[in-house]
């Protein structure tokens, strides 16, 4: 017996090996075997499966995928005062490839948890920031790392303002969090960005959004 294949693994989750087999959206991709390779926390699959080339010829490949949910994010702005409100907070992941300390700089972000994207990135505001926002403006979606990790993450922007302030933030200390809250003015967290001191991927895509098409765009009206 299994753990998350024939018996619940600490999640209760069981059936893990079933996933991707039912997928019928690409006819050049057949799925023989997926294999759990572990589910401690999130999932790690090995799949094997049989690709079609442009050719037409047919090749067996195996991919190992990392599943840990989707997640949302989350960039707060104060239009009138022209600021961000970022998050500061240590990811090993990047400590030990090659990042000098640790400390990333970035919106406020969390994992869907059963929630809707929405849902998700006003309780991630509010736990990370201790800002209470209203309903955010869905920008875009996208897959961060579609080689190896399965998540799409879903990005957002909302106004706040002292008034949306309804807590110190700085994360769940249960959950080992502690992140330090940064109001940075526009231009120096674009310029951060140009340093490299600004390095998360998905704080960059949104300040360029905020740039090109968002609320510090130089676009004329009606553009």
């Amino acid at each position: 017996m299994t753990a998350g294949v024939d018996t619940p693994d600490r999640r209760g989750r069981t059936g893990l090996d079933r996933h991707g087999r039912d997928l019928t959206g690409n006819p050049g991709v057949r799925i023989e075997q997926v294999e759990v390779l572990s589910c401690d926390w999130y999932v790690l699959r090995k799949t094997t499966f049989e690709y079609r080339h442009r050719d037409g010829h047919w090749s067996r490949q195996q991919r190992e995928t990392y599943d840990r949910g989707d997640g949302a994010t989350v960039l707060l702005y104060d239009a009138g005062r022209r600021t961000v409100l970022l998050t500061r907070q240590f990811r090993l992941p990047a400590y030990v490839n090659g990042h000098p300390d640790g400390m990333l700089v970035e919106t406020a972000a969390g994992l869907l948890d059963g929630d809707s994207p929405e849902e998700a990135v006003r309780r991630e505001a509010a736990e990370e920031t201790g800002h209470t926002v209203g309903t955010p403006e869905r920008v875009f979606a996208a897959w961060m790392s579609p080689g190896s990790v399965t998540e799409r993450l879903h990005f957002f922007a909302a106004p706040c303002s002292r008034t949306t302030a309804t807590d110190a933030g700085g994360g769940i200390a249960a959950e080992g969090e502690d992140i330090t809250v940064l109001e940075l003015p526009f231009e120096e967290a674009l310029a951060m960005v140009r340093s490299g001191a600004i390095a998360d991927a998905k704080t960059i895509m949104l300040l360029q959004w905020a740039a090109l098409d968002g609320p510090f765009s130089r676009r004329p009206a009606g553009a």
